[in-house]
């Protein structure tokens, strides 16, 4: 599944980075885009799980959209 997330509190590279990473420990494949603040995420993976991982790494997510 490939999703386009919408993430609040990224302030620089490294905050996107940290995201990105996030979203890698749970197995999926993602960049991250600090000045659109959006992800691009392919893999399978459950909306929930992606949304606690994004806030575990300090972060939040506001729109999931599947495309």
């Amino acid at each position: 599944m490939r999703y386009k997330l919408t993430i609040e509190g990224m302030h620089c590279a490294a905050c996107a980075s940290n995201v990105e990473r996030a979203l890698k420990k749970i197995g999926l494949d993602a960049s991250v885009s600090l000045m659109t603040k959006k992800a691009f995420v392919n893999g399978d993976a459950k909306e929930e799980d992606i949304k606690k991982a994004v806030e575990k790494a300090g972060y939040k997510v506001t729109n999931i959209e599947g495309i």
